[in-house]
């Protein structure tokens, strides 16, 4: 069984918002599926059979700086290592229409992570971080940024790089984490 956690802010007001990539990755991948989305833990959730193995998608509605208080909960429950974790959360620090697959490591200063980790006590869990960095950024302060909604010409870049992280989602479910790395990480 898997976990993929897709991390933003519930409420409208933060709906295409930078900080909820998470949320807009998760559901982009899922649109063809219309899932019904439920409610458990201090989070949304879908479960779907995939290659033969039951997989939980996971939005946490506790906002992003606690979002570890909806993934131990489903974690805990239905017995899931962190090695079969997944969390997908905005990266200030690469640019727009770039990611990165990470087997554990710091949170990078993002709260939603530090949550996690906290709540999991460890660091060792996969995350594929989108980056959200743009020229726009100069001279925004860090919280106005991250909760800034896409521009037009963003939102463009965005859904380019969504058709590629279905291919990512895609071989998750094939590939080891290693493999998945090592075909994703070093592409340019």
């Amino acid at each position: 069984m898997k976990l993929i956690v897709g991390l933003g802010n519930k409420g409208k007001e933060y709906e295409q918002t930078r900080h909820n990539v998470g949320f807009i990755i998760l559901d982009h991948y899922l649109k063809d599926k219309h899932p019904v989305w439920k409610e458990k833990y201090h989070g949304l959730y879908y479960i779907d059979t995939i290659e033969g193995e039951k997989v939980i998608f996971l939005k946490p509605q506790t906002y992003m700086n606690n979002s570890g208080e909806s993934v131990e909960p489903f974690a805990n429950f239905y017995k899931i290592e962190p090695k079969d974790i997944l969390v997908i959360s905005d990266d200030l620090d690469q640019t727009l229409g770039k990611f990165r697959l990470r087997t554990h490591g710091s949170s990078g200063g993002h709260n939603g992570l530090k949550s996690i980790e906290e709540h999991l006590k460890t660091d060792q869990y996969n995350r594929l971080r989108i980056g959200i960095s743009t020229e726009n950024r100069q001279n925004i302060p860090t919280v106005s940024y991250v909760l800034g909604k896409f521009t037009v010409e963003e939102q463009v870049i965005l859904h380019q790089l969504m058709s590629e992280i279905n291919h990512v989602l895609d071989d998750y479910f094939q590939l080891s984490f290693a493999e998945l790395m090592n075909k994703y990480n070093h592409r340019k």
